[in-house]
């Protein structure tokens, strides 16, 4: 399956500094506050927390169903970028890619959250259940990511501009 169309991002500014939002995106401990599915996060090794290479557990929930992901940070610029690559409950192939973007516009920051769903996922999913129909079930992933996204960043504003 090409999930090369599988990708959304969205924006919206916020009346902080980028180095103030970053240090909420890229905290996961927080994540609980932000997503409406990823209800916390926690680093694997609390000494490398923040840090590319990185790997942290964030525990999800969707009504009643509940899984732990593990992720791993690639992108660690304070102010600029911070990104994470999903690698689903085992950590053992790269999913998703989750990306938090931040420009300064004027004494406000301009914040872009991009999600990507990367090769390995339909198999990923086949494999959970063979008889399962994928792109049915990535294109309701990719809708829950959409409403998400907007969801998220408008939380990260509220907290932010508190």
């Amino acid at each position: 399956m090409d999930v090369s169309g599988y990708n959304h991002s969205d924006s919206i500014t916020i009346n902080a500094s980028p180095d103030d939002v970053y240090a909420i995106v890229s905290d996961v401990s927080r994540i609980g506050e932000l997503s409406p599915v990823c209800q916390s996060g926690a680093w694997d090794d609390p000494a490398q927390a923040g840090k590319e290479g990185a790997w942290f557990t964030g525990h999800n929930a969707i009504g009643s169903f509940t899984w732990d992901t593990h992720c791993k940070v690639v992108v660690a610029q304070p102010g600029r970028e911070f990104t994470f690559v999903n690698h689903g409950p085992n950590g053992e192939f790269e999913l998703v890619r989750w990306r938090y973007t931040l420009e300064p516009v004027g004494e406000c920051s301009r914040v872009t959250e991009s999600w990507q769903v990367l090769p390995a996922y339909p198999d990923f999913v086949a494999a959970g259940d063979p008889n399962l129909d994928v792109k049915a079930r990535v294109d309701g992933m990719a809708q829950m990511a959409r409403d998400g996204i907007k969801e998220t960043l408008a939380n990260l504003k509220r907290v932010a501009e508190r």
